[in-house]
């Protein structure tokens, strides 16, 4: 037996195991100022979907969201008018929010290794098969940093995150 005799098709399976996903992904806390509350959200994101690295093109394109994308799409927003954005504000804040955090998930996802801990030996492989005389920007990049100990691509995350939470915070103060 197929698993369609239980379910009508692969779009309902697959709806499921997103709505798992979202199901994860932490609501920001009502309890924190805005913009920490939002920052606990995409942090939690991030994690989820370095968890499952296959979920980021999955979770927006959908025309039929379940109940958890429902609950998380309400937090997310009503956490950034509580910051007082306007509307536009807010949808710009969101899409940039969620266009940073898929992003550098997928990236995350397509990086050799993971970008983790093995990514060293890959950049060693890459770098031997260009002449760093014609790309000193780039052999110098990777001999200098990316085969540093402790080098992690994702480490950057929050970095990134801060500076665009920091630019949202600025902008918050336009009117409702």
């Amino acid at each position: 037996m197929t698993i369609y005799h239980y379910l009508a098709s692969k779009a309902v399976i697959v709806e499921g195991i997103v709505e798992q996903v979202f199901a994860e992904i932490d609501l920001p806390p009502e309890e924190l100022p805005w913009t920490e509350a939002v920052r606990v959200r995409c942090l939690s994101a991030h994690g989820v979907l370095r968890s499952h690295p296959w979920a980021a093109p999955l979770l927006e394109p959908r025309r039929m969201p379940g109940p958890m994308s429902l609950r998380h799409h309400e937090a997310v927003l009503a956490c950034l008018r509580r910051g007082g954005l306007s509307w536009e504000m807010t949808t710009r804040a969101y899409a940039i929010l969620d266009s940073y955090i898929y992003g550098f998930a997928f990236e995350e996802a397509m990086l050799p290794a993971g970008g983790g801990e093995g990514i060293a030996e890959v950049a060693q492989e890459i770098s031997a098969a260009f002449d760093p005389e014609h790309y000193p920007t780039l052999a110098a990049f990777t001999l200098e940093h990316v085969l540093q100990p402790g080098y992690a691509f994702g480490a950057s995350f929050e970095f990134g995150l801060d500076l665009i939470l920091a630019g949202l915070s600025s902008s918050s103060h336009v009117e409702r």
